[in-house]
């Protein structure tokens, strides 16, 4: 009779977050269900750290920061490869999220590169700027599990951070267009000066199924005139959270995650690659 499978799961920690979202992942792991696999939880900073992951966070800190360090380390292509091409499990939160989406509006020109995967763009600073940063409960029923209906609000930290703007099309060529008018008009109403909309690399894909953009976590509008703001999308085998999970203490969405891993390794089992379960 074999042992339970080991299975690693990063954090890239090259800036930002990363211890936060380790012990999160230690307490969320030792609530989890049955199941056939044990979880070790690994800093990630190198290709070669990469290749022992079969799921991925990045975390909050500043994206352009994040970008940079992985280019200097040469792991943006190895982290395309994991998101886009093997399909891994990856779960960004605010910083984390825009480096995840295929296109970023109100960056700095000649800044970040994108790793895409979330057929979104998003909006970097929408809340403004670090004195901006509040708390909130959250309405997340699709990450409870069975006996915790009802219990209060998930508490989300934002700290200078994006939104969904809108969901992309993928099979249209306009959306770079498009995003660069929107950024524009950005620019002249809020002063970002040399702010641009940048587009992740896209990746050969042929033969791979392009899961639906689910939007699972709307804001409500704060103040008189607001529209609800999208802070937490998934699609297929990438999650993406605009607020800070990890700086609450609360185990729950790195649990919800983390059973989510579970059901790609049994899919993969199958043969079956790279979709996320209800």
């Amino acid at each position: 009779m074999t042992g339970p499978t080991p299975i690693t799961i990063g954090v890239l920690a090259l800036q930002g977050a990363y211890r936060e979202h380790l012990q999160l992942l230690t307490h969320a792991s030792l609530h989890l269900p049955p199941s056939p696999y044990t979880f070790t939880f690994l800093p990630i900073r190198t290709s070669t750290d990469l290749t022992l992951c079969s799921a991925l966070i990045i975390p909050g800190g500043e994206s352009t920061t994040i970008s940079l360090l992985a280019a200097s380390n040469h792991l943006l292509g190895p982290l395309r490869d994991f998101v886009k091409l093997q399909k891994r499990p990856t779960w960004g939160t605010c910083a984390g999220m825009i480096l995840l989406a295929e296109q970023a509006d109100r960056t700095k020109r000649g800044g970040q590169e994108l790793i895409g995967g979330l057929g979104v763009r998003v909006r970097r600073n929408a809340f403004g700027r670090q004195r901006e940063s509040f708390v909130v409960g959250v309405e997340v029923p699709w990450m409870l599990a069975e006996g915790e209906k009802g219990e209060e609000a998930f508490k989300a930290v934002f700290i200078r951070a994006p939104v969904v703007k809108c969901v992309l099309d993928p099979n249209s060529e306009e959306n770079g267009q498009e995003g660069q008018k929107e950024a524009d008009r950005g620019k002249e109403e809020e002063g970002e000066g040399e702010a641009v909309v940048v587009t992740a690399p896209k990746l050969e894909t042929v033969g791979r199924r392009r899961e639906k953009v689910e939007i699972l976590t709307e804001l409500p509008p704060q103040k008189e005139g607001d529209e609800k703001r999208i802070v937490a999308v998934r699609q297929g085998n990438v999650f993406g959270t605009s607020f800070h999970p990890e700086l609450t203490g609360d185990w729950r969405m790195h649990r919800w995650w983390l059973m989510t891993v579970i059901e790609d390794l049994a899919t993969r089992e199958k043969g079956v690659v790279g979709v996320l379960p209800n």
